[in-house]
């Protein structure tokens, strides 16, 4: 049996129709470059995350520049993040010359850890001034502890972009109320890359916010500083949504919940009946509906790349989220970090797998996956 980790042609055969007939508008109309199409879905972005505004860009990688362009990261600045997530988070820090600082992971959540931010801040209290942001990632579709880590932020009076890649649509319990990812803090960023839950037909991002001089600022940096046309008060870049990608997001909108609750459903398939001992579990910080399960990661004791050989071998997708945490890649090495500096990102980059999590997955295949797993390790 073939298992593919990602199918998108199963998603695909159900909404073919209408996505075609949306491109096939944004043809017919010659808008091509933002438009009505763009407008709508920054709208409905805004409306579904429960924010005032949201801008669309290019990818999510944009999503995070521009946020740090729009908040005024310099170069030197210091950028509070994790070292374990998609390389976007701490590259587009690097990028405008600012510093990225990590902070270790919560080894159960895989996201960052508040009470090691605490730690930084009492550590490094002559550093606290060059803080221009923190970034936290709500890492494979689960959020982040964001009341402690806006706590922190918010008695040092720093703003917090929240890296929502791969989480629109997950929920926070927080202290007043039940917040979705991206809501809560000044920017939330969006990523709509094929693979993600909401995925369009190309690259794709959203940046959202409910500070109305932040938005306008957004977006004057998506079309290089200009407004009006022809007349630059900033340099910014071309961070523009495209239309088609708009469109197609739109029809998919409308289909987001039902395919979390189907992922959900599946999350719960694997915990019930996957239980080797050893193996952990992806580990639920509130409740099952605000986890949106954009990967199933476990963690194995060890021998994880020959495990992953194995499951190929048996036709079953996987894959490493994230193998080299970002303090321990090439490119950071000026930065001064060592093996052994965040051990909790370290164990997740050596000792994870992703198992199939998307939606139209059936029992007959998570069936097939547990029962290779465990003809693997009982």
């Amino acid at each position: 049996m073939q298992v593919p980790l990602l199918d998108l042609n199963a998603q695909l055969a159900s909404i073919r129709d209408e996505l075609q007939n949306a491109v096939k508008d944004v043809i017919d109309s010659t808008r091509y470059i933002m438009g009505p199409k763009v407008e709508n879905l920054e709208k409905e972005i805004a409306e579904y995350t429960g924010v005032k505004y949201g801008i669309g860009v290019s990818s999510g990688t944009d999503a995070l520049l521009i946020s740090l362009m729009t908040l005024d990261v310099k170069q030197g600045d210091l950028v509070l993040t994790t070292p374990y997530s998609f390389f976007a988070t701490a590259g587009v820090v690097s990028r405008i010359g600012a510093v990225p600082i990590f902070i270790d992971i919560d080894p159960a959540t895989y996201n960052i850890s508040p009470e090691k931010l605490k730690q930084w801040f009492q550590d490094n209290n002559d550093k606290i001034s060059k803080v221009k942001a923190i970034i936290p990632v709500h890492l494979y579709g689960q959020c982040a502890a964001m009341d402690d880590i806006l706590q922190i932020a918010n008695k040092y009076n720093i703003p917090v972009i929240e890296d929502a890649a791969q989480a629109i649509g997950a929920k926070y319990p927080s202290n007043s109320g039940i917040k979705k990812a991206g809501s809560m803090g000044t920017i939330g960023c969006f990523s709509f890359f094929p693979s993600k839950n909401l995925g369009c037909i190309g690259d794709g991002g959203m940046v959202v916010t409910n500070d109305k001089q932040i938005g306008e600022k957004l977006k004057k940096m998506r079309n290089h500083g200009s407004s009006p046309k022809y007349y630059h008060s900033l340099i910014g870049g071309n961070f523009r949504l495209d239309a088609i990608q708009a469109a197609v997001l739109s029809v998919k909108l409308k289909y987001l919940e039902k395919w979390h609750k189907a992922r959900q459903k599946n999350a719960e398939y694997y915990d019930n009946f996957l239980n080797v001992d050893g193996i952990i579990k992806p580990q639920i910080a509130y409740n099952r509906e605000s986890h949106i399960y954009n990967q199933y990661v476990i963690s194995v004791p060890e021998k994880r790349d020959e495990f992953r050989t194995f499951l190929q071998k048996c036709g079953i997708g996987n894959e490493v989220y994230y193998p080299v945490p970002f303090h321990l890649q090439e490119c950071f090495k000026d930065l001064g970090y060592k093996e052994g500096d965040f051990p909790n990102s370290e164990f997740a980059a050596n000792h994870t797998i992703a198992l199939p999590i998307y939606p139209e997955l059936t029992e007959e295949m998570q069936n097939y996956v547990i029962e290779k797993i465990n003809q693997y390790w009982v």
